[in-house]
């Protein structure tokens, strides 16, 4: 923590984070300091009410309007709607207010709310867990609850999955949604790999520091997803998301308007939430809305594009609240082999293989589960089996806009 109570970010972040936001013409200093604070609110050190208070006059300032993902709270306020208010005063007294409320819990108050890729590694705060039953996947509700286990032990790096992803939803080259990491680390043998889709967490940073609130979840199934209609590509929720799964498009799309199907991209409130994002939106991995929503047929539904390319049986999609469904099923399998195991062998000292959550101590609470190696944070990414190049895409976005803006400066001379 710094002086002010925030979570710092090291300098090779912060810089990072600053490029991002500077290539926007919104205010990079408010930027950081919300993507701070947002993560400290899912850690449990700042309250929903508190965060929401202490930025809504910045808002209004900067946006003209605060729709931050917090619905319910803007409803304790008697009606008042926190993002065509103009009295933050009166505002944040009621927010502060509410926090301190002896009857309302912190739990209470999560329920009332509903980094750039190269900036924050997922290894930076890996290997704080201490493996076992982390990664389990509670099934703590009614209604649907979408999610994976994705089984490490099965991966081959072939990037399959990737491509899968690609091709369905129309990313543009470098965007990648789905990607997979290969590392060598000091307390594991050989290479690893880490799959690494969007972790559609249940307390997301990223919903609560959209200003216009295109970034938001799902009420019905949990999924995590952002409104093209409405995104003004601040790039906030970028910098505020410690897995660095989002994308800004930048120019007009690979893949053209024409070329993908309508209900591809609507979901069923009729959002633009599908698919590849238009020109200066940021996009990410939608959990493939479009199949859940019975749009690609019913046999399509719990099903995802990534899933179905992997022959590795390594990505196991479904409905985390059903104990019959495919991720739940994966996990309560490997589980009881690994009970079997220690039946079989009691003698055997090496270390059992865990499951395990991203990052689990920022308090997102992902709902991606994985089975195996859990990287620490001295794991080192290298080249894989198979190169990006190798399967027709590119690993790194960034050279594809530097290849643009070279071959714009030639034109200009030329």
């Amino acid at each position: 923590m710094d002086d002010e109570g925030r979570l710092p970010f090291d300098d090779q972040s912060e810089t990072e984070m600053r490029r991002v936001l500077s290539e926007t013409e919104y205010d990079t200093d408010l930027g950081l300091e919300m993507a701070r604070d947002a993560q400290r609110v899912v850690a449990g050190e700042l309250s929903d009410a508190e965060f929401y208070a202490r930025y809504h006059e910045d808002m209004l300032e900067e946006f003209g309007q605060d729709a931050r993902e917090l619905p319910e709270l803007r409803d304790d306020l008697d009606g008042e709607v926190v993002s065509e208010t103009s009295d933050a005063t009166s505002v944040r007294e009621s927010l502060a207010a509410l926090a301190d409320r002896e009857d309302v819990s912190r739990r209470e108050l999560l329920a009332k709310g509903g980094a750039a890729a190269a900036a924050l590694s997922v290894f930076a705060g890996a290997g704080s867990g201490s493996g076992g039953e982390h990664g389990d996947t509670p099934t703590d509700g009614d209604g649907t609850r979408w999610g994976m286990v994705i089984n490490l032990n099965n991966c081959d790096g072939c990037l399959a999955c990737v491509s899968a992803c690609s091709q369905e939803h129309g990313l543009s080259r470098g965007a990648n949604w789905m990607y997979v990491f290969t590392y060598e680390d000091r307390n594991q043998d050989d290479e690893n790999f880490l799959v690494r889709p969007c972790q559609h967490c249940t307390d997301s940073p990223c919903t609560k520091v959209c200003p216009v609130g295109a970034r938001h979840t799902r009420d019905e199934d949990g999924l995590v997803l952002t409104d093209y209609d409405i995104c003004i590509g601040c790039r906030y929720c970028e910098v505020s998301c410690p897995y660095g799964v989002n994308y800004f498009q930048w120019g007009e799309p690979d893949v053209p308007d024409a070329e993908i199907p309508n209900e591809h991209q609507l979901d069923d409130r009729g959002k633009w939430v599908g698919s590849r994002p238009p020109e200066g939106v940021m996009g990410k991995c939608t959990f493939c809305v479009d199949r859940q929503d019975g749009q690609m047929g019913e046999e399509r539904v719990g099903t995802t594009a990534c899933e179905e390319a992997c022959a590795m049986d390594a990505i196991h999609f479904g409905d985390l609240n059903d104990e019959e469904s495919a991720p739940n099923q994966h996990l309560h399998e490997y589980r009881g082999e690994q009970e079997n195991d220690r039946s079989s062998f009691p003698d055997r000292t090496e270390h059992t293989v865990s499951t395990f959550n991203l990052l689990e101590e920022r308090g997102t609470s992902p709902n991606v589960h994985y089975i195996g190696n859990e990287p620490s944070p001295h794991a080192e990414q290298v080249e894989g089996p198979v190169s990006y190049e190798d399967v027709g895409l590119v690993d790194d976005r960034s050279e594809v806009l530097d290849d643009g803006a070279a071959a714009n400066e030639e034109g200009e001379e030329a």
